[in-house]
């Protein structure tokens, strides 16, 4: 942390408005995008390093009295701390203006349509479309999500997005850079969002959503949500519910048969989602959606998706915990639900890369837990990977990678040892955390997904 250079008294005390900021004689506003200087974080006393991704006029200020407010990014912090701030925010002696390429590349050119706005609307409206249609990297973990550096505009990786390709993560950074839905109201609960997610044009610029928790149909004034309401006569998710266990209850949900449902999770999701982009079809997808229930109805927690016939082995595309209900065990719960299926179906399975960091870090922790239980049951005195792949479903090539970074597996004369003695196995059990919210595998009341039936219904 640092904070601005306190040469005064005054300089502690925070502006009332942005006329009272004394603005330096080497400063001139308003300030350029892609410059440097220190930021006041939420409304505290802490100042850090930020970069202007964006400015506009304020739109809650009247036409004779408007301000230039400021898009920027917390160097760092992970892109989801991204935000407006106003001018009275900002540390100007410690401004760093942009090189003059930065500010260049900032300018809208000729060719984005600088000439003829309806070109630009065009390219605008095309490049939400084609977002839309990208498959998702797939995991977000329900630990709270710290910073990693974020970079915007930045041709390396951080580490948070080390499988990207750098050029790819540059260009989706540039165009999901500015977040177009600042906060949600989705039952009883009022969530920031984190992330820019590529609803229709005519939402862009809405300050709030409001969603149906049953339907997740969304609206933009709270009296559109209110009429929808006082007609929906549903009050869980559509679909099979395949699981309950005291309040807790799995729908399975087929993308081609409740289109708007999946989509409309799909732009839910995408809020508190960096690299997971959308299948604007979402026909080969199913969604098994997590809800708590009570006496008003099925509240959506979370979901995972899976494709319907996956020729990589995937038994996991895309999870999420919503914000209100993380740090409670349903990201251990989502995933675990997921391996519960792939033993029904006796198939072995796999979560779709790339994994990010956190995501990366809540499989480890479940593929942990799950191999040395197994490793630490005295009644197993020699067991094999093919075994412990047999008796989880998890992947071969996970357990490979889960032992070594234990360091509980070596490579001997052409095959690999499991060296696990029983209290280094415990030592790593303990670390390995708890299981969260545990799936009770026989109150699963399911069948697999049958693509074969699948087509010779649709063909007859």
């Amino acid at each position: 942390m640092v904070k601005p250079k306190d040469n005064t008294s005054e300089n502690k005390k925070r502006p009332k408005s942005n006329d009272e900021v004394i603005v330096p004689r080497d400063v001139s506003l308003p300030l350029d995008v892609n410059s440097r200087l220190m930021c006041r974080f939420r409304s505290g006393d802490e100042f850090y390093m930020v970069k202007i991704i964006e400015k506009r006029d304020d739109p809650d200020k009247p036409e004779n009295a408007k301000h230039v407010e400021y898009y920027v990014h917390y160097e760092a912090f992970n892109r989801r701390l991204d935000t407006w701030v106003s001018l009275m925010d900002f540390d100007l002696g410690t401004l760093e203006k942009p090189r003059t390429k930065e500010v260049a590349d900032a300018q809208p050119s000729k060719e984005d349509g600088e000439k003829d706005p309806k070109k630009k609307k065009q390219k605008r409206e095309n490049n939400e479309k084609n977002d839309v249609k990208v498959e998702n990297d797939g995991v977000a973990a329900e630990n709270k999500m710290k910073g990693h550096g974020g970079g915007h505009g930045n041709a390396h990786p951080d580490p948070e997005h080390a499988e990207f390709d750098p050029r790819a993560l540059q260009e989706h950074e540039e165009f999901t850079k500015v977040r177009n839905i600042l906060s949600i109201e989705l039952g009883n609960h009022e969530m920031d969002t984190w992330y820019f997610s590529p609803f229709p044009p005519e939402y862009n610029g809405t300050k709030k959503l409001y969603f149906c928790e049953y339907t997740l149909a969304f609206f933009k004034r709270k009296e559109q949500l209110q009429r929808h309401l006082k007609k929906c006569t549903v009050q869980h998710p559509p679909g099979e519910e395949i699981y309950r266990n005291g309040k807790i209850s799995f729908f399975e949900i087929d993308g081609k048969k409740h289109k708007m449902f999946c989509q409309n999770l799909c732009y839910l999701a995408k809020l508190f989602l960096d690299h997971k982009t959308l299948y604007y079809d979402v026909d080969l997808f199913l969604f098994y959606v997590l809800c708590e229930w009570d006496e008003r109805g099925y509240h959506v927690v979370g979901y995972f998706s899976k494709e319907k016939c996956s020729e990589e082995g995937y038994n996991l595309a895309c999870i999420l915990t919503l914000p209100p209900y993380q740090r409670k065990g349903y990201g251990k719960l989502l995933i675990a639900f997921s391996y519960e299926l792939s033993k029904k179906e006796g198939k072995v399975g796999t979560p779709e890369r790339p994994l990010s960091d956190l995501g990366l870090v809540s499989y480890r922790g479940y593929w942990t837990r799950e191999l040395l239980a197994l490793l630490a049951d005295p009644n197993r005195q020699f067991v094999s990977i093919k075994d412990l792949s047999d008796l989880t479903m998890i992947k071969t090539e996970d357990i490979i990678t889960t032992l070594q970074h234990l360091n509980l597996l070596a490579y001997q004369k052409g095959a690999y040892v499991i060296c696990a003695a029983p209290d280094l196995i415990q030592k790593h059990l303990k670390n390995a955390g708890g299981p969260g919210v545990r799936v009770d595998a026989k109150k699963i009341i399911w069948t697999p997904y049958n693509a074969d039936k699948e087509y010779e219904k649709y063909r007859g």
